[in-house]
């Protein structure tokens, strides 16, 4: 398998300025998970956006749709941020051919405390193993972004 991976931003790659007592988009924090994590398959790491998911616009989505479509790649897995990631996974919904999952965390990668390794290698298992289509994978689930949402006061995704 030959695994294409955008980053769009995302709580997943936040960093935290103590100074400031803010948290800012960083550099993208998936190479190093899966360096940790010792994979052996090739995979290549495409920055797209460095955004939090609910300042993205329609025209951010359009150029990961557009990335996503040109890929060459049959698996892409994409980190983003949580709040908007189901209407960024349906605005994919016409591409066919190809096993995209979505992916991020609810706490940043970078904190001793976070399900970002888990769901970024549960994304990466699932990218491997579905069918071509479009997918989330968060929280141990895959879910359908046609009939699922954020639960925002749960902190968790599910089905509608």
């Amino acid at each position: 398998m030959n695994l294409q991976i955008f980053t769009t931003g995302g709580t997943i790659d936040k960093i935290y300025f103590d100074a400031k007592n803010d948290y800012q988009i960083g550099d993208p924090e998936i190479d190093a998970l899966l360096m940790e994590a010792n994979v052996s398959f090739p995979y290549s790491v495409t920055s797209l956006l460095r955004k939090d998911s609910l300042e993205m616009t329609d025209e951010d989505r359009i150029l990961i749709h557009d990335a996503v479509a040109a890929a060459p790649c049959r698996h892409i897995l994409i980190t983003h941020g949580t709040d908007t990631m189901i209407e960024t996974a349906r605005c994919l919904s016409d591409i066919h051919n190809k096993t995209v999952v979505l992916t991020g965390s609810m706490q940043p990668a970078r904190l001793r405390v976070s399900d970002a390794f888990f769901n970024v290698g549960f994304a990466v298992a699932s990218v491997q193993l579905l069918p071509s289509g479009i997918y989330v994978a968060m929280n141990g689930r895959v879910f359908d972004p046609a009939v699922s949402r954020k639960n925002v006061e749960a902190n968790r995704f599910e089905s509608v």
